[in-house]
């Protein structure tokens, strides 16, 4: 199995591209989220999922480990497979399709090429419960707003407050602070907001 893998870019288009390390290149599949992250870079690091067929291993990357983690979510959905999930990642971002999945939308997870409606309501059904009962953030905050993001959600649910409401407004009180902000600063400030 890899993790990831340091390298340059060789190739690159929408569908696919090339990373070299030591010497050899690895094709990789990618959304087209992932394609306009690598830009013109030519140093990355992509996560990798290696799918094993019948016929043939192929390597799936992407530029952001959230990304990786839906794509392994919706390909262990039955009658989803990696193509699917490609399709899914390239038209929405993870905190889009995570969000749809949450508010039981239907009707967005169906835009998606190659899901249909019975597609659509199993990945609600086997997903929903899944990615609430894991500390799963696809959202853009990094390093110790995470973590403190985290903290605070926990907390809330703790306090009975829904996981759903309570990640929309700790994400509004992040967005409308420019400075740093504590656990229990971001915790007073979102029950207000309630």
């Amino acid at each position: 199995m890899y993790e990831y893998i340091k390298g340059h870019i060789t190739f690159r288009n929408t569908a696919y591209s090339v990373i070299e390390t030591n010497g050899i290149g690895y094709v990789f599949n990618h959304s087209l989220s992932t394609f306009e992250a690598l830009g013109n870079q030519k140093e990355v690091q992509i996560f990798m999922h290696l799918n094993v067929r019948e016929d043939a291993h192929v390597l799936y990357g992407f530029f952001e480990e959230g990304e990786r983690t839906m794509f392994r979510h919706l390909i262990s959905v039955s009658g989803i497979g990696p193509a699917s999930a490609m399709a899914a990642l390239s038209a929405m971002k993870p905190a889009e399709l995570q969000e749809a999945i949450f508010s039981d939308d239907v009707t967005t997870l169906k835009k998606i090429k190659g899901v249909g409606a019975k597609s659509a309501q199993r990945i609600i059904v086997d997903l929903k419960d899944k990615l609430s009962s894991q500390e799963v953030n696809f959202d853009n905050f990094g390093g110790q707003n995470n973590t403190i993001r985290s903290e605070a959600l926990k907390a809330l649910q703790n306090l009975g407050f829904d996981r759903r409401k309570a990640q929309k407004v700790i994400d509004e009180v992040l967005k409308s602070t420019d400075e740093s902000i504590g656990i229990e600063d971001l915790i007073k400030r979102s029950l207000k907001s309630f």
